[in-house]
C-alpha cells in the first residue's frame, strides 16, 4: 500500500523552502503531490512570477511519476528527445527534466514529489534537496536506465 505526504508534512516541506527562499531573496513557488501526481499543497510567494506555481507543480508531478529527482531525467530527454516530447504529454501534468523537482521517498515507496520554481535552475536544486533531507526522506536513488538509448523504452 503505497500513502502520500501527509498535508502537514507538505505544509512543512512548503515552510521550509519559503524560509530558504527569503534568505536568498528569492520569490518561489512551491508544490508538494501525492504518488500519482495529484496535488496536495501548491504556494506562491508574494512576488513570484505568475508562471512559477505551474512550472512547480510540473517539477513535482513529474518528479513522483517518474519516480526519481527531475535533474536525474537530463539524460533521457537529451538521448531520446522525441519519444520523451511525446511521453512529456501523456499525463495531466508536463514532464519535465530539469533542476527542481524531487521525489518524496520513504522505506523505497515513492511517495510522491516536491517542486521549487522561482530561482535559479541550481537554487531551485539545493532548495529541493534541502528540504527533502530536512524532512527525513531519503535521497538515494537508481541511476535512469532510460538515459541510454540501447536499453530501449518504456
Amino acid at each position: 500500500m503505497t500513502s502520500s505526504p501527509t498535508l502537514a508534512e507538505a505544509r512543512a516541506l512548503v515552510d521550509e523552502a519559503r524560509a530558504l527562499g527569503l534568505e536568498l531573496g528569492k520569490a518561489l513557488s512551491i508544490a508538494v503531490v501525492d504518488y500519482g501526481g495529484f496535488v496536495v499543497l501548491v504556494e506562491r510567494m508574494d512576488g513570484a512570477r505568475p508562471m512559477t506555481p505551474s512550472i512547480a507543480l510540473s517539477k513535482a508531478y513529474s518528479a513522483a511519476v517518474m519516480q526519481r529527482p527531475t535533474e536525474m531525467l537530463e539524460g533521457w530527454r537529451d538521448s531520446d528527445p522525441v519519444f520523451f516530447a511525446h511521453v512529456g504529454r501523456m499525463g495531466h501534468h508536463p514532464i519535465i527534466a530539469t533542476k527542481g523537482g524531487f521525489a518524496l521517498k520513504r522505506d523505497g515507496a515513492i511517495l510522491g514529489g516536491v517542486g521549487i520554481s522561482g530561482g535559479s535552475p541550481d537554487e531551485d536544486q539545493r532548495i529541493c534537496e534541502q528540504i527533502v533531507k530536512t524532512a527525513g526522506f531519503e535521497t538515494d536513488f537508481a541511476a535512469w536506465s532510460g538515459a541510454r538509448k540501447e536499453t530501449g523504452r518504456g
